[in-house]
């Protein structure tokens, strides 16, 4: 392995290994230029024919704070039920069920809710309307007619911009919570119906002394996930 290809794995280590999905952002717009630079790195993923099924949709300054009012506006009405465009998992089960267990006590532990909490834990879930205090977002959208693969294809989309932002500063997180209000968030956004909205992501400058973001997830070792066949 040459020194250079050294340096570009040690890289790439990096980003992977301290990139984070943040909860609670400083004050402060990230330059527009910056955004563009960040969007190009995202647009490299590579999709299935190189179809590109993901459109995105960025919000900055006031177009921000008119968002995220009407978001956690209808979010925080009795009456509105969620709707998601791509349905939700009916429930979790097995590893997957520990896994989401752990990571949401280690949310709570972290802000200081206590088990059983209902209210407490209830805004907290609140606090994924109001962007986390982000001052942008990105609501992504895909192809509804390529069905699963838009989905898979966008999820690496998904990854590149995460990273690309963690290699600017920035901190971001992903948030399949807004796609729960999907027709709200279409009729808002004047999407077009052959699209479906998969995503947001909440994106700035991290408020690293905030208890939100002390912690990290775990990931499972190789042999959970790896089954390697020699014969």
């Amino acid at each position: 392995m040459t020194t250079l290809d050294r340096v570009q794995t040690h890289t790439l280590e990096d980003l992977v290994t301290e990139r984070w999905s943040c909860r609670a952002y400083r004050d402060g717009s990230v330059p527009h230029d910056t955004i563009v630079q960040l969007l190009e790195l995202a647009q490299k993923a590579p999709s299935w024919c190189n179809t590109q099924p993901w459109e995105v949709i960025v919000t900055e300054g006031e177009g921000t704070e008119r968002f995220r009012r009407a978001l956690i506006a209808h979010a925080s009405d009795r009456d509105s039920t969620p709707e998601p465009d791509i349905p939700i998992p009916a429930k979790y089960a097995g590893v997957h069920l520990e896994r989401r267990r752990e990571s949401g006590w280690q949310l709570y532990e972290a802000v200081g809710i206590a088990r059983g909490d209902r209210e407490a834990s209830a805004q907290q879930a609140l606090k994924n309307f109001e962007l986390f205090g982000a001052p942008h977002a990105a609501i992504i959208t895909i192809d509804t007619s390529l069905g699963a693969y838009a989905a898979l294809d966008t999820g690496v989309y998904v990854a590149n911009f995460l990273l690309a932002a963690h290699s600017f500063g920035l901190a971001a997180i992903p948030q399949a919570a807004l796609a729960l209000y999907s027709p709200f968030i279409r009729d808002y956004f004047a999407i077009a119906d052959d699209r479906s909205v998969l995503l947001g992501i909440s994106f700035g400058y991290p408020d690293q002394d905030h208890p939100a973001n002390s912690y990290r997830t775990n990931r499972a070792g190789l042999e959970q996930v790896v089954r390697w066949v020699n014969d």
